[in-house]
């Protein structure tokens, strides 16, 4: 279990590196001396490719190669589905059913280093490395079925795991001037580890940007503002194994486990005297019949997971939790604004901020560039 939440937190810790420079289209009669001073220049660097041409064409181009930090900060909603679970290695049951989460709310904050390359004027590509401190949050109860078929929640309880993690990533950036003007197509995969993990968990971000730098009247300073979208994808499955002490510390288990016995001895009561209620005709109707079969098998399953839980509890520091689930973010998009205030064409520093939906974040970095 513990494994399962160290995994919820960490689809949207790098999510944010994108690159931070865009080739901005220089218009405007104001800008007529920069503009012509682009075109008289011999580019003087190899990166990117067609560099000569695009500053031919009136494109102020950034340094070809750049190294930023970046802070990020998260915090997001996240969707649990098809929870299975088992102790000690044995077999994973189904517990959809029986357990439902209130809430699984992933916070996570980051460094991340970021070194990046123009390829082409239109095409920017970079890696991530970072180093993050992340906690998940769940509350989950234990559901059980009357006679109807009607669930109600018996038993409540909550945790919180905090971790490490470690991240690297790839991604690219193709951007376009436009009237002075940018637009940027951010793309990025990333592979998180924890030494919790069996495998690395993947994440993919696509984040459309829409923006426009002014220029300052001290040459080489800008400011750029830009809006956009925020979109992520995660692979869905995750499966492994945590020590039981890693999730409830010694002494908190037990007295739930109890408080679930007795839930489900009542739940049993509920389900047979609505039974033995019914005429023998209406025990007879096959939708009753039905109703009667999942009711019995659904509290099994919740004695039988108990009894699991009851045994393993016993050990707990040696017990342990086998787990599989999918899972994906409560909202895939967020709106973003963001903003960059460039000294020279050498050091720049931005931020930017994600919200609307279940997910906000926030990033902010300085960045270095020289030319290749």
């Amino acid at each position: 279990m513990r494994r399962l939440l160290l995994s919820l937190s960490l689809f949207f810790l790098f999510s944010a590196s994108h690159a931070q420079v865009f080739s901005n289209k220089e218009v405007g009669k104001k800008n007529e001396r920069v503009i012509d001073s682009l075109k008289a220049a011999e580019y003087p660097y190899a990166l990117p490719i067609w560099g000569d041409k695009a500053t031919g064409m009136g494109f102020n181009l950034p340094y070809s190669a750049g190294l930023s930090v970046q802070y990020f900060w998260q915090e997001s909603d996240l969707i649990i589905e098809n929870l299975m679970i088992g102790f000690n290695n044995s077999e994973q049951v189904n517990v959809d059913e029986l357990i439902r989460f209130n809430n699984a709310l992933a916070t996570a904050s980051a460094v991340t280093i970021r070194p990046d390359v123009w390829i082409f004027p239109f095409l920017n590509v970079y890696g991530i490395l970072g180093k993050s401190q992340a906690s998940t949050q769940i509350g989950a109860g234990l559901w059980l079925p009357d006679g109807e078929n009607n669930y109600t929640e018996v038993l409540t309880f909550d945790t919180q795991v905090d971790f490490n993690a470690t991240t690297f990533g790839l991604g690219m950036t193709p951007t376009i001037g436009i009237g002075g003007g940018f637009m940027a197509l951010d793309l990025n995969v990333s592979w998180t580890d924890i030494p919790q993990l069996a495998k690395p968990a993947q994440t993919f971000v696509f984040g459309p940007r829409f923006g426009k730098n002014f220029n300052l009247k001290k040459p080489g300073r800008a400011v750029a503002v830009w809006v956009g979208g925020f979109r992520v994808h995660l692979n869905s499955e995750t499966d492994g194994s945590v020590l039981l002490s890693d999730v409830f510390p010694p002494g908190t288990l037990g007295g739930k486990i109890d408080e679930g016995y007795a839930k489900v001895d009542n739940a049993y009561n509920q389900v047979d005297s609505w039974w033995t209620g019914l005429s023998q005709a209406e025990q007879n109707n096959p939708i009753n019949k039905a109703k009667y079969d999942k009711a019995n098998q659904v509290l099994g399953q919740a004695s039988a997971l108990l009894v699991a839980a009851d045994g393993a509890v016993s050990t707990i520091e040696s017990s342990s939790v086998q787990y599989s689930m999918d899972k994906r973010p409560a909202d895939m998009w967020n709106f973003i604004v963001g903003g960059q205030y460039q000294f020279s064409k050498h050091f720049m520093i931005r931020g930017e901020y994600g919200f609307l939906g279940s997910r906000q974040q926030f990033m902010t970095g300085i960045q270095y560039r020289f030319g290749l």
